[in-house]
């Protein structure tokens, strides 16, 4: 959903037929800040502009997406008509708290594998109509999107797996058929399907709530006969089990808590006479 579509929705369904208080009131230019009132990582700077320039708001950045910041730190100023800044007020927070709350638990997860060398990656899970907006804050705290959708990488689960009567065969059609570019990754839960999976020509090889003692011996299996082969591992990952899942010697461990676990942050906008 493009940016500008994304705002004028969120604008539309908090202002509704009109913001009542500004039947009452009369308009003055104003000067507004949002204060950090914990400790996170920011992100929603790029949304945050493109409503300032829908509604004729003008921004000053003390902070960039992607930006630790500390409670008590002013993090952008807001000029403009007051009618607006209040009407906009709501929209402007949920943004930034939605995303900076992302990026923020993100970011301790990308700490914890960062020694390793293992790539971070969301999933799918994420909330409907908001994959872009909450897949863009996942970057902002240092991890890498996985896919966005059906339709940039062909993922054989567990439900598809059941469906197909010779993998090796189906893969044969797959490749004259999905786009050049396209990679194939097969879902697999224990070391048989791994070896069936890497021989019909996987281009990742998905671990999937394997024990770290199976997913070490398929590290090893990769690394001796099928070197090219990215492997990733996935189920239950969380802050106190990720770290010893990147031991193991994956490339990439994703985790859809990065998302649907997100507690939000607390920042607060106030009104500057």
């Amino acid at each position: 959903m493009l940016k500008e579509k994304f705002i004028e929705a969120m604008v539309s369904e908090d202002i509704g037929r009109g913001d009542l208080f500004t039947r009452i009131s009369k308009a003055k230019e104003v000067s507004a800040y949002i204060i950090a009132k914990s400790d996170g990582i920011f992100a929603g700077r790029e949304y945050i502009d493109v409503l300032a320039n829908m509604y004729g708001l003008k921004i000053k950045w003390n902070i960039e997406d992607s930006s630790s910041f500390k409670v008590g730190e002013k993090l952008l100023y807001i000029y403009g008509n007051s009618h607006h800044i209040l009407s906009l007020e709501r929209s402007i927070l949920d943004i930034a708290l939605h995303a900076s709350s992302i990026a923020t638990l993100t970011g301790k997860f990308v700490d914890k594998v960062k020694p390793y060398g293992v790539k971070l990656l969301d999933t799918r899970k994420t909330r409907p109509l908001l994959r872009e907006f909450e897949k863009y804050a996942v970057r902002c705290g240092g991890g890498i999107n996985h896919r966005m959708g059906l339709d940039d990488c062909l993922m054989l689960k567990d439900t598809h797996l059941k469906t197909i009567d010779n993998l090796n065969e189906f893969m044969v059609e797959v490749r004259q058929k999905i786009p050049f570019t396209s990679k194939v990754e097969i879902e697999c839960e224990d070391f048989d399907g791994v070896k069936s999976a890497m021989d019909a020509g996987a281009d990742i090889v998905m671990c999937d709530n394997m024990r770290n003692k199976i997913i070490r011996a398929v590290v090893a299996y990769r690394d001796e006969n099928y070197p090219h082969i990215l492997l990733e591992a996935s189920g239950n990952v969380s802050l106190d089990t990720i770290e010893e899942i990147a031991k193991t010697g994956v490339d990439a461990i994703s985790s859809g808590s990065l998302i649907h676990q997100a507690n939000w942050i607390d920042l607060s906008m106030k009104i500057e006479a």
